[in-house]
């Protein structure tokens, strides 16, 4: 009766002790699916938020940017020469917002003697000698591009004097045009000087 007794107990302390083991094993599996289901989540997080900033990033860089149509020789008045002025035609990339004209920034660099760079600069709210600011295609002129629109300018890339101590176009030489949107994208374009008629493509 006694060794009956001890044996039903043994069998009850086993299956006690099976039940005990199960349910360690059960709490870890838990505790091990709640640690990798914080770190996915986690990750999850990380990776929408580089992506929304990746997103806003590149909607930004090419959504503020110049799109240049056309570069052509421009004219100046009588107080310079048609060599120093191009004329360029230009339109807002898609998705931009409306830009106002202080902040498109150009910038044109050469080499005129070949070994110190000139740089001339400014922003598309500057006029040149002749009065000429950024207007739309009938000649009106205008402060803020929208998109849709197409505009023109004309920018002094030289000087009267037509030496080296400025961009002066002359025939077979090259230039590099940056043109930047103050918080968008730039746009760059290399001149080249085949032909310095008035109305002469230089891109």
């Amino acid at each position: 009766m006694n060794n009956m007794k001890n044996e039903n107990e043994n069998a009850r302390d086993s299956v006690a002790a099976i039940g005990i083991g199960a349910m360690i094993v059960f709490i870890a599996l838990v505790l091990v699916a709640a640690v990798a289901s914080a770190v996915i989540i986690q990750t999850g997080e990380k990776l929408q938020q580089n992506a929304q900033k990746t997103g806003a990033d590149t909607q930004q860089e090419i959504g503020g940017k110049i799109s240049i149509i056309t570069v052509n020789m421009g004219a100046f008045g009588t107080a310079t020469t048609v060599a120093d002025e191009i004329q360029v035609v230009f339109e807002l990339a898609p998705g931009s917002e409306p830009i106002d004209d202080t902040q498109v920034i150009w910038s044109i660099v050469c080499l005129p003697t070949g070994t110190t760079a000139i740089i001339m600069n400014g922003d598309f709210n500057t006029v040149d000698t002749a009065g000429n600011a950024a207007t739309d295609l009938i000649g009106t002129t205008v402060t803020t591009f929208n998109p849709g629109n197409v505009y023109m300018i004309n920018l002094i890339i030289g000087n009267a004097a037509g030496d080296d101590t400025a961009c002066n176009a002359k025939l077979n030489e090259e230039h590099t045009m940056l043109i930047s949107v103050e918080g968008g994208g730039s746009t760059y374009e290399l001149l080249s000087f085949t032909d310095l008629t008035q109305g002469a493509s230089v891109v």
